[in-house]
């Protein structure tokens, strides 16, 4: 099945519906035939509207990711400078992983189409679609000691969200630690892996995942009520090459104010994009879950709460749930 003709005929349909008889009869092939090339086109991220009585209408194709043309957007001096654009891979961090042991110059990026293994926090799974987010991994070597990995991950957070809310203009906010949500609505994950020698960190990867256009048919429906995209979310499609160099040139310009001034401009901002603070939560730590309102971030990175009896605490590792009493 020829799927480069197949796509071209709904293409030079103009968004009208053409039945399966019709399409086969035209391609010369058989309609089971092109009901396996549909699904072939889908898994690479094309979209078909089908109706059993007029049969399939194309809806939209996604835009392809290439070194050149994001490399044309980039306006940073050396955030994904050196780029490495895949198809499909296992995951962006085993790659970046790979290039940072092997060498690989700070602000090195590895992004693809699609990941078939993605992961968050806590080994937890990620939905990566083929062509319709951004699934990507940064190759950072801070000359910091290792206690600053948590610092990093909320910059991270930090320049995400800002530059989110910049391209979208979506109320985006940030769930403790580093979660991404915008009507209560997970939009993203973040997930930063580190190698440390002698106390100081040698090199740190830094995996992004965007849900920049997915539809409600890419979640499993039981993901629907927690997870959205950006596309969901505002109501139309985002360019993922204008959204990844809107956000690299965001996350250097932060990056290199943390080196110079430390984490306080870092922790400010973070603060102010909060969407947890200061209302009583449940939080789930090593130790066991407690209620707790957390009040903003201790200098370390930590985040800074009050408990019932009014006794203050740090706490460097805590999964969040919802506000108490919701």
């Amino acid at each position: 099945m020829d799927l480069d003709r197949l796509l071209e005929l709904f293409e030079e349909s103009a968004g009208r519906f053409r039945s399966g008889e019709e399409v086969s009869r035209e391609l010369g092939v058989s309609r089971t035939a092109v009901w396996k090339g549909i699904r072939r086109l889908q898994e690479q991220g094309v979209e078909f509207e089908a109706s059993r009585k007029l049969g399939y209408r194309l809806v939209g194709r996604p835009e392809a990711l290439d070194a050149e043309s994001i490399g044309a957007l980039l306006r940073t001096e050396s955030f994904g400078r050196r780029l490495v654009v895949l198809d499909k891979v296992d995951s962006t961090q085993n790659v970046a992983q790979q290039l940072a042991l092997q060498g690989a110059e700070e602000g090195t990026l590895v992004i693809a189409e699609q990941q078939l293994s993605g992961r968050g926090r806590m080994g937890r799974g990620w939905v990566s679609p083929y062509g319709k987010g951004l699934w990507m991994s940064l190759v950072l070597r801070p000359q910091l000691p290792v206690g600053s990995a948590p610092q990093l991950t909320l910059l991270t957070a930090v320049a995400l969200c800002r530059a989110l809310r910049g391209e979208t203009g979506l109320d985006i906010g940030i769930k403790w630690p580093n979660d991404l949500l915008v009507g209560g609505r997970k939009l993203s994950g973040i997930l930063l892996e580190s190698a440390a020698e002698d106390e100081r960190l040698r090199h740190v990867v830094a995996g992004i995942g965007i849900s920049v256009n997915l539809s409600e048919a890419d979640y499993p429906p039981e993901l629907l009520d927690k997870a959205v995209s950006l596309r969901m979310a505002a109501g139309r499609m985002f360019s993922r090459g204008e959204l990844a160099a809107a956000f690299l040139l965001e996350w250097e310009r932060l990056y290199r104010l943390y080196v110079e001034e430390g984490f306080g401009p870092v922790r400010l901002l973070w603060e102010a994009l909060s969407v947890s603070l200061h209302r009583e939560m449940s939080l789930r730590t090593p130790q066991g879950e407690l209620v707790a309102t957390p009040l903003g971030l201790h200098e370390s990175g930590a985040l800074l709460v009050r408990l019932p009896d009014g006794t203050e605490r740090t706490l460097f590792s805590a999964e969040m749930g919802e506000p108490v009493g919701t």
